[in-house]
């Protein structure tokens, strides 16, 4: 089992900038591919980034260009830089993870909310 915590959420201004972190725990060997979601009042969940334990990355088009996504395994930590805030980025955002060669998302954090509001 793995155990995933998100942090670094709460309120920011358009425009500005927040970075949330993913931390797992458990069984983190087993782990290949993260990603963060996000899921706004009244909206389905949607897929905003994932990253592969190598790094490579893919993006929502919503976010590309704003948002960056990065992992340091020695810390089993995953991040989501966000730059260019909008109100539209209001949201729970969600990390999830999945074991090498799954083809669904296997684990979830709780989620931490992100709101952009003057």
């Amino acid at each position: 089992q793995v155990q995933l915590v998100e942090s670094g959420g709460g309120s920011v201004q358009p425009g500005g900038s927040l970075t949330l972190s993913c931390a797992a725990s458990g069984s983190i060997d087993s782990i290949g591919t993260m990603g963060w979601h996000r899921q706004a009042p009244g909206k389905q969940r949607e897929f905003i980034a994932f990253i592969s334990r190598g790094s490579s990355a893919l993006f929502a088009d919503s976010v590309k260009g704003r948002f960056t996504i990065s992992r340091d395994n020695a810390k089993s930590t995953m991040y989501l830089q966000m730059n260019s805030l909008q109100r539209e980025d209001t949201a729970v955002y969600f990390c999830s993870a999945r074991r090498f060669g799954a083809s669904s998302w296997d684990y979830w954090g709780q989620g931490t909310q992100v709101t952009v509001s003057s």
